[in-house]
């Protein structure tokens, strides 16, 4: 309890929007960037998405079965590795607190000269949800619900997730509650690095991991592989792991490979090994993609686009592909 106290008390600071028992909201760099007319991020870039109104939200706030070296969250407060059916919050309500806390948030900048107020009128109904703010958002059992009334509202659905519940991947699917994008951290290449890197508290999450890899080729939904990569001490981006990184890729079969540097922000810069000298430069990442495209040439994967500022290089099959269609909603 004491944990948990201290948890939503330290996101308060961070200004999370706090919904319910266990979700949360918090606006985005790239949509306070955007209501100013100053940028939006890689992911409107790539896939069309609107910055100004996507809510970055979790229905999974404290609770995630791994403790990622690079995680920028405080997952020295992480509650719990599992969520109780009975003890979770309804979806419906989840949403509606969500878009209520988002507008909460961004209603202070309205006095701003530089917002663009066309944008902000818009923004009062935000039409992306980017499930992965923080928290792994399958240890909540009621996403397939939560994505599904995402979807009912005419809205986008992103959902980020580390791979260890591939059972969970299987429920979506059956429930026909995909998102309109999943994605999969990949950010080790054998499993040795994985358990040093991730330090899941879930047995055999190695083994759940490439089973999420090997379900990937059959969920009927756009699917994206990112990788968050790391240079110096924790090094997860030498020259050695590229062909083990392409063969796990090869088991997923993703639409897109996201390969994106690490930032050193939050609690992760506190980690050892995790300073500022262990932030790729952009020409590392574009650098490690190009080897990334090369090993999977045959795959047909090549380079799509690219993101400067936010050190992330789009590879994929085909350009056609990377903007959503109404239909894919």
């Amino acid at each position: 309890m004491l944990k948990k106290l201290k948890l939503r008390k330290t996101l308060k600071k961070q200004h999370y929007g706090l919904v319910g028992k266990h979700s949360g909201v918090q606006i985005c760099r790239w949509t306070k960037n955007s209501l100013r007319d100053e940028g939006d991020c890689y992911k409107a870039k790539f896939y069309g998405i609107k910055s100004y109104g996507c809510c970055q939200m979790s229905p999974s706030v404290g609770f995630c079965q791994n403790r990622c070296l690079h995680c920028w969250r405080a997952i020295e407060l992480t509650i719990g590795n599992k969520m109780n059916v009975k003890d979770s919050d309804d979806p419906k309500e989840i949403i509606k607190g969500c878009i209520e806390q988002q507008i909460r948030l961004i209603n202070g900048f309205k006095g701003n000269k530089k917002i663009n107020l066309k944008k902000f009128e818009e923004a009062q109904e935000p039409m992306q949800f980017a499930i992965s703010l923080t928290g792994e958002p399958t240890i909540y059992p009621r996403l397939g619900e939560l994505i599904q009334e995402v979807r009912k509202q005419g809205k986008t659905s992103f959902v980020v997730t580390n791979g260890v519940l591939p059972e969970r991947l299987k429920q979506l699917q059956k429930q026909k509650a995909l998102p309109t994008q999943l994605y999969l951290s990949m950010n080790a290449s054998n499993e040795k690095l994985f358990n040093k890197w991730h330090r899941s508290q879930t047995k055999e999450a190695w083994k759940k991991f490439n089973e999420s890899l090997e379900l990937f080729p059959k969920l009927k939904t756009r699917k994206v592989v990112r990788m968050t990569l790391v240079k110096g001490e924790n090094s997860n981006m030498n020259e050695e792991m590229v062909s083990d990184y392409a063969e796990l890729i090869k088991k997923a079969n993703p639409d897109f490979i996201e390969v994106k540097g690490y930032m050193s922000v939050g609690f992760a810069r506190n980690r050892d090994g995790m300073g500022y000298d262990s932030m790729p430069t952009y020409e590392d990442i574009k650098d490690y993609s190009k080897k990334i495209a090369k090993e999977l040439k045959k795959e047909g994967y090549k380079i799509l686009d690219e993101h400067e500022f936010s050190r992330v290089v789009l590879v994929g099959k085909d350009k056609k592909m990377m903007k959503i269609k109404e239909n894919q909603r």
